[in-house]
């Protein structure tokens, strides 16, 4: 059978950076970019129009940043979709490659970071689990110093966004992967885990950080478009939304402990 013509209008790049500007996106800003590349509908180009697209609206002096996710590098004996045998593990602890911002490929996150991730001049940070890649002249200053036992806190680029004030993008996606959220998770009560990647330098090692969970990101995204200014328009297929990155962290740092508390479920080893 034939392949079905495709829904929706024709997007090109010339659509991506018209819309984003008429959303109020400038010039010289720094955006961080969640996204869904088949949620915007027939796009001319496919990630790389996406891509062009958002330079395009933040033009020479503004920076674009993506999460670059790669958690496969991660303990096999967390893995759950789907688990491993036991007798397996330690094979594959020393034998995993070790994280390469140059060639480690994204895990999840979709073909726009990905293409990000790979375009001239990228930067990315230096987390095994958790990397973001940026393009522009905030780049190095975004993702550089991401600390090993900091996945998504104080020193991670969310961090360095933040203080750059940038805004939030979630092109096609919802507020579950909204990682602004996450920064508020290291401001509030919450448990720690142990988590283990492999040794740069070969071997396997550990690091104790705060344990982050996206549940309920969904209800916490509702409820601060509810209060706080969102601004909200459609490009292609795809909702989008638009919001500062800082007024998203002070938000969840109120909710959580009262929507989502886990202070019972640890000791904090900060204190």
């Amino acid at each position: 059978m034939p392949a079905p013509a495709p829904n929706g209008p024709l997007i090109t790049r010339d659509t991506i950076s018209a819309r984003l500007r008429e959303m109020g996106v400038a010039p010289g800003e720094t955006l961080l970019v969640h996204s869904s590349l088949s949620s915007l509908g027939w796009v001319n180009g496919g990630a790389v129009a996406v891509v062009q697209g958002l330079l395009d609206a933040l033009g020479p002096t503004g920076t674009l940043t993506v999460p670059t996710h790669s958690t496969d590098l991660s303990d096999p004996a967390r893995w759950r979709n789907p688990p491993l045998p036991e007798e397996w593990w330690d094979d594959i602890r020393s034998t995993m490659p070790a994280y390469d911002p140059r060639i480690t490929p994204t895990l999840g996150m979709g073909a726009i970071p990905e293409t990000v991730r790979t375009w001239p001049g990228a930067r990315r940070s230096a987390h095994a689990h958790t990397s973001f890649a940026a393009l522009g002249p905030r780049a190095a200053e975004i993702t550089e110093g991401h600390a090993p036992d900091c996945r998504l806190g104080e020193h991670s680029p969310l961090a360095r966004l933040e203080q750059a004030g940038a805004r939030v993008l979630l092109l096609g996606v919802g507020y579950g992967s909204c990682t602004a959220f996450h920064l508020a998770e290291y401001r509030v009560p919450s448990p720690s885990e142990r988590i283990g990647r492999p040794a740069p330098g070969g071997g396997w090692e550990e690091a104790t950080d705060v344990s982050v969970d996206s549940e309920r990101f969904d209800e916490l995204g509702h409820d601060f478009e509810r209060d706080r200014p969102v601004v909200r328009e459609r490009i292609g297929t795809a909702d989008v939304r638009l919001f500062p990155l800082a007024d998203a962290v002070s938000y969840a740092e109120r909710w959580l402990p009262v929507h989502r508390p886990r202070e019972e479920e640890f000791s904090d080893p900060r204190a």
